[in-house]
């Protein structure tokens, strides 16, 4: 029997290319790629730049001076440098607020009566105004010859003190202008959580006898953990990044009794030249968040697993 195959050339696979083979891993970073680019340019560069930066003595222009941990060593000795961190505790204790006062706001708006909506709308405001508009509305508030506070008060026959000019009154009057928005904030998180709760499970509880506190705190407040996360989560980062109310209606006075870190870091840079300085209480306050990032970063990844 005759081969009739012989001499018949036999065709060679070709071995897929690299990108056939690997298109799965390749595909998404390609698309990844520009916003990366981007992030490390506007936002991993300058983080780098100024941890360097913290190392030097410079004044903003001219050469640079490498003086190693004396700006740290500096910042240890500073007064108002601790006196901005105590006051950055402040605002991070004080700010928590915002999430209770923001889910009360939401329950009682979370009705079906008439003009619920313009009410709504009203409380929605000071989250859409400007931090600018907030710091000045407020130091007229504030104000003790012609502001609202003193207007109230002063028919009772009581005095209003200077509360942005004294020293044991100026942070605590600059965190709750701030507490205005942030509360605003926080009612939208908790009125938008209030849509999912499943309404049949309130009407069980209530069937049982469950009322009042009883039915917030363990049938609703279950149900809105996500809402509530997600406010103590911007909360706490709007409370270490305080900064324009704070450069508004005290500029870190009076005696830089109202300073924080991030003011203060500002106040160094453009003001008194003193870049490293500045760079260093930066590095600082980023450590800070570092911490509180990664502390989230676990609390989402726990809580990822446990949801599978």
């Amino acid at each position: 029997m005759s081969d009739f195959s012989a001499g018949t050339p036999v065709p060679v696979r070709r071995r897929p290319s690299f990108y056939r083979r690997n298109k799965l891993v390749i595909t998404p970073l390609l698309f990844i790629a520009p916003a990366f680019a981007m992030f490390s340019l506007f936002v991993i560069y300058p983080i780098i730049q100024s941890i360097a930066l913290s190392f030097t003595q410079w004044q903003g222009i001219g050469p640079k001076t490498f003086i190693g941990f004396d700006n740290y060593r500096q910042l240890w000795d500073d007064p108002v440098f601790w006196k901005a961190l105590v006051n950055n505790i402040y605002w991070l204790v004080l700010f928590l607020l915002a999430p209770v006062i923001g889910l009360f706001v939401a329950l009682f708006l979370n009705q079906k009566v008439f003009g619920i909506r313009l009410v709504k709308s009203l409380f929605f405001f000071p989250f859409v105004v400007s931090q600018i508009v907030v710091g000045m509305i407020f130091t007229w508030f504030y104000d003790p010859s012609f502001g609202l506070i003193a207007a109230i008060i002063e028919p009772l026959g009581w005095t209003i003190p200077s509360i942005l000019a004294d020293e044991n009154w100026a942070t605590i009057g600059v965190i709750f202008a701030g507490l205005w928005p942030q509360t605003a904030y926080c009612m939208i998180l908790y009125l938008t959580g209030l849509n999912s709760v499943n309404p049949e499970i309130v009407e069980a509880a209530r069937l049982d006898g469950a009322k009042g506190w009883r039915l917030l705190v363990f049938i609703v407040l279950p149900q809105l953990k996500a809402a509530t996360f997600i406010a103590i989560v911007v909360t706490i980062i709007g409370a270490l990044r305080s900064f324009d109310l704070v450069a508004i209606m005290t500029e870190g006075g009076p005696y830089n009794s109202s300073n924080v870190l991030a003011y203060y870091m500002y106040d160094n840079a453009i003001f008194r030249y003193r870049v490293g300085y500045a760079a260093a209480i930066a590095t600082v306050l980023f450590m800070i968040m570092n911490v509180y990032i990664a502390w989230f970063l676990m609390r989402l990844l726990k809580s990822e697993k446990g949801s599978h």
